[in-house]
């Protein structure tokens, strides 16, 4: 039994027979190699002798897809999907809402080319490579955004890229993003806010201070008292004034 086809090739293919391009006639010939990229399909066909097929479809530019990427990582759910490797089932209006077309709508939007001499267009050969690039569709999801334009890792690279950038920011808050300052963020300085009014450290403390602390001592040296003739040395020590 013949497994359904997941629905975005089911979509893909109902798009193709809406413009009269995908016609019912069986494929002629053997798709022996099929090439997909930003734009195109590259395809030859074995039949009495090898016929090279051409497919071209409309590809956005990067202005278009900066405004699709976007709106994809807008929505959570699409961009966890998609990372995942798989298309929404929402993806479609994505695209309508920046008003650029996922699937083809128009004939206008597809070149086709054979190197056979059939008059009839599309001829059997490109009817195989449309069966084979339906099926191609159905394995690899990406395959027609690849068509459109972004592959599957120029897509996926920048949703990451825009996740990573994306920052919930308060529309009050006048402070900058952390992604601005975070070259600077672990240097030493002024605290932010205080103007140089103040140090970060409380009063200063003594340098002797820690004889202060000491116990009497039991001994004396000459007759004076030992912790005073240490102050001097821990007031040298720290070049304090008084040394």
């Amino acid at each position: 039994m013949t497994e359904p086809l997941p629905w975005w090739s089911t979509r893909f293919l109902r798009a193709l027979t809406a413009m009269g391009i995908l016609l019912p006639a069986p494929g002629q010939g053997r798709v022996v190699s099929l090439a997909v990229g930003p734009g195109r399909v590259d395809a030859e066909v074995q039949d009495d002798r090898p016929q090279q097929v051409r497919i071209g479809l409309t590809a956005f530019g990067k202005t278009d897809w900066a405004a699709i990427t976007h709106a994809l990582a807008a929505k959570a759910s699409a961009t966890v999907l998609l990372l995942r490797g798989e298309v929404p089932r929402d993806v479609e209006e994505i695209f309508k809402a920046v008003r650029l077309p996922l699937f083809p709508s128009s004939a206008r939007e597809v070149s086709l080319d054979c190197t056979c001499p059939a008059a009839e267009v599309p001829c059997g050969h490109l009817n195989a490579v449309f069966s084979a690039l339906v099926a191609r569709v159905a394995e690899d999801p990406f395959t027609i955004l690849a068509l459109r334009g972004r592959d599957r890792e120029a897509l996926l690279e920048e949703l990451k890229n825009r996740l990573i950038s994306a920052e919930p920011r308060d529309p009050d808050d006048r402070s900058p993003a952390l992604t601005d300052v975070m070259d600077t963020f672990f240097d030493s300085g002024e605290a932010p806010g205080l103007g140089g009014a103040a140090p970060l450290h409380g009063p200063r403390t003594s340098s002797d201070a820690l004889v202060d602390q000491a116990p009497p001592f039991a001994l004396t040296a000459g007759g004076e008292d030992v912790a005073e003739l240490l102050r001097p040395v821990y007031r040298a020590l720290t070049g304090e004034p008084g040394a």
